[in-house]
């Protein structure tokens, strides 16, 4: 009697599930298909970087309308992203647009394209690598969601080749110089391509010889005659002859050498580089501006206790790049620490960015590759963390650029 009663019960159930099925199925069949017209196309999908034309556009990408709307009420609009292939177009590395209307082409020079390989998107200096460029059409307004229409596509860009300069030992000299001695150039611990130097110079003449297996050469302006451009890269090249560099008045310069790139730029006390300030509440709501020469660590890394001093080095060629040495690794956030323990709680940190909703998150770095770093003392920023990677042991936070990586080394 039991079974019979539990079948009654549960007959109606199955079929009912049954033709719940078949309706849902029907449904799915019933909704039409979306048709896009939205197509995108590269004037190039293998391009090599002309040297001899930097300003001439080098690649063109080119769309079509997206779909026609019935209802007039909905606006049509044309974003577009570039980036290198792995970056997954993200917010510190895409080249981002707001296309204006009846805009349907993207064009980028060879100097953009090489600039952004090294700058913004680091790479190799002299290897290939892949763009992707994405245009994404959206709607709104209207009575009705509109699904945006989303093309892709790639190509693999020969950079141009930069001469790397080799060397043993870099000096300046020149009467410039006080007392007219050499001083050796200090290779940078976060790139052992840059060397850099914080000194007094004289008014006078400096130059810069290459010691490299023996022989002596000379970093020279590739142009003009030696004319101090303040806080500008110079291209250089290596002569047997030296070119020297007008110092025009006494005071402390920034002499900074990128052997990878070829360039050189001297920094005058008025185009001073100096490190970040940043502004945030201490004790009592009190304001405090402080000037960030040192660093603290708080979270999972020192178990949630007194936060505890980063061992960072100050790069000599931008005060506001920390390198952390210090060799611990796990979860943390980076703190302008104020002395005293509430301070903690309060103080401005650099970690993670927000959520697109401003809400605290937490993120793990990936051993040599460049994220977004950011900053505020906010709760929800002082809330967020990076996980320093197990086998990182070198940590660069570049506080001018907002980025950080870790790497092993």
């Amino acid at each position: 009697m039991k079974k019979v009663n539990f079948l009654y019960k549960t007959l109606p159930l199955l079929f009912t599930a049954f033709c719940m099925n078949a309706c849902d199925d029907g449904d799915i069949k019933d909704i039409p298909k979306v048709e896009e017209h939205l197509e995108l196309t590269a004037s190039s999908t293998d391009i090599i970087l002309d040297e001899n034309n930097l300003t001439g556009d080098i690649l063109t990408f080119t769309w079509t309308e997206a779909r026609p709307q019935s209802d007039d009420d909905h606006m049509v609009s044309y974003t577009t992203k570039l980036d290198v292939v792995g970056n997954n177009f993200g917010s510190s590395t895409a080249i981002l647009t707001y296309e204006d209307d009846g805009v349907f082409s993207k064009s980028f020079t060879s100097e953009q394209l090489q600039n952004w390989a090294n700058e913004k998107w680091t790479l190799p200096t002299n290897k290939p690598f892949t763009l992707e460029f994405r245009v994404v059409a959206q709607w709104e307004g209207g009575s009705t969601f509109e699904a945006p229409e989303v093309r892709t596509v790639r190509v693999n860009v020969q950079p141009i080749k930069t001469i790397v300069f080799d060397a043993d030992k870099l000096f300046l000299e020149g009467s410039a110089v006080p007392g007219m001695s050499g001083i050796e150039l200090t290779q940078t611990l976060e790139n052992e391509n840059l060397y850099a130097y914080l000194l007094n110079l004289e008014a006078g003449d400096l130059i810069i010889p290459v010691e490299f297996e023996g022989e002596t050469n000379y970093l020279c302006p590739v142009e003009g005659d030696g004319t101090l451009q303040d806080g500008e890269a110079v291209s250089v090249t290596m002569r047997e002859n030296p070119v020297a560099w007008k110092i025009p008045t006494a005071g402390e310069y920034r002499i900074v050498v990128n052997m990878q790139k070829a360039t050189v730029t001297i920094y005058s006390p008025e185009k001073a580089l100096k490190p970040k300030s940043v502004d945030w509440n201490g004790d009592g709501g009190v304001p405090m501006t402080t000037e960030v020469t040192e660093l603290w660590m708080h979270g999972a890394i020192n178990s949630w206790g007194t936060p505890i001093k980063c061992e960072c080095t100050v790069s000599l060629a931008d005060p506001q790049v920390l390198i952390y040495t210090g060799g611990k690794t796990g979860k943390t956030k980076f703190i302008v620490y104020g002395g005293s323990d509430n301070n903690k709680n309060l103080a401005y940190a650099f970690s993670c960015p927000l959520t697109a909703s401003s809400t605290a998150q937490e993120l793990t770095l990936t051993l040599g590759k460049v994220a977004e770093l950011s900053g505020g003392y906010t709760s929800a920023q002082r809330n967020s963390y990076y996980t320093i990677p197990t086998g990182a042991n070198f940590v660069i936070l570049d506080l001018r650029n907002m980025t950080i990586i870790a790497e092993k080394r």
